[in-house]
């Protein structure tokens, strides 16, 4: 990366679930914050944060980027997959070249699970009610 691209931002929008992330990038000295907080702060299992930085990983970034995100909507664990296809997004703009390790580890993809809805005369989606014989 050059210097003149040293305090440009790099967007991505990443969603999962309803929740999405709205992410910007830049060159930096690895500072991670979501919504105001560090990412520790924020993801409080282990398993939402190494969701979260798995497309810095996969394309060694880690401590050369800082990260800024903003995420509204859904729950913590939609929050780990909105901001990791956020900052995915972000790192393709950031350099085209990576788009093929981002692309075969998955992170491009937006996780098209979500909720299925209720049906009429179910409990839930699937849940029906009890059988009764007489």
């Amino acid at each position: 990366m050059t210097d003149n691209i040293a305090q440009v931002y790099f967007w991505g929008t990443g969603r999962r679930k309803t929740a999405t992330a709205r992410v910007r990038i830049r060159e930096g000295n690895g500072e991670i914050q979501v919504n105001g907080r560090s990412l520790k702060e924020y993801f409080t299992t282990e398993r939402q944060r190494m969701s979260a930085i798995a497309p810095l990983l996969s394309v060694d970034m880690l401590g050369k980027l800082n990260v800024y995100a903003s995420i509204s909507g859904g729950g913590l664990t939609g929050h780990s997959g909105a901001f990791s296809h956020g900052v995915a997004r972000a790192l393709s703009r950031l350099d085209p070249g990576l788009v093929k390790t981002l692309r075969k580890g998955g992170f491009l993809m937006r996780d098209p699970r979500v909720v299925e809805r209720k049906m009429y005369g179910h409990h839930k989606s699937r849940r029906s009610t009890q059988f009764s014989k007489r």
